[in-house]
């Protein structure tokens, strides 16, 4: 008799302990998501607050074509960086037929600075870059909430818009490669 009273406690214990278990490890999912809800909030004010410095790099680890194809690319390659009134538009692909340093790399100067944000918070920044080897309006799109962004490169002269996808990057935490320039 003492050991079925013994086993019927044993086996209450250990349902008790189960679900109490069950309980903590859904709580961790719901802290798991908070935290990485509130690390995803400060990355967008850090981007936010880079953009509205003129100091942030988008590293692109994708690159959307004229007519919807993409590639996948190396972000440290692959950026446009905005420096005060300088900015900078490197693609490099990881193909033999790439120019000089890997592909092509653009300095120009910034015009037209303008940031716009809607109800939900999303941030609009266009801007007009002329250089020797660039002459494009770009515009980059920054959703509320993350700091992954997307920039189009439509040029003056022509209609080969490029789409970069990427994060959007303070200069002293944007770790790029930067070639030579035209």
């Amino acid at each position: 008799m003492k050991k079925i009273i013994l086993s019927v406690f044993v086996t209450l214990f250990c349902c008790v302990g189960y679900s109490q278990a069950q309980t903590t490890k859904k709580m961790t999912r719901q802290e798991k998501k908070e935290a990485q809800k509130a690390m995803e909030q400060a990355l967008f004010e850090e981007a936010r607050q880079a953009i509205e410095n003129k100091a942030f790099t988008l590293e692109a680890d994708r690159v959307i074509f004229k007519r919807g194809r993409n590639a996948f690319v190396s972000s440290n390659t692959n950026f446009v960086m905005v420096d005060g009134d300088k900015s900078s538009v490197q693609i490099a692909f990881n193909i033999p037929a790439s120019g000089p340093n890997g592909g092509v790399t653009v300095d120009g100067n910034v015009s037209g600075y303008k940031i716009k944000t809607d109800k939900k918070g999303s941030i609009y920044l266009t801007m007009s870059v002329m250089g020797v080897g660039i002459s494009a309006q770009v515009s980059i799109t920054l959703p509320y909430g993350s700091n992954n962004a997307t920039v189009d490169i439509r040029p003056n002269f022509n209609s080969n818009r490029l789409t970069l996808s990427g994060e959007i990057l303070p200069l002293d935490k944007s770790n790029i490669f930067k070639g030579r320039s035209f």
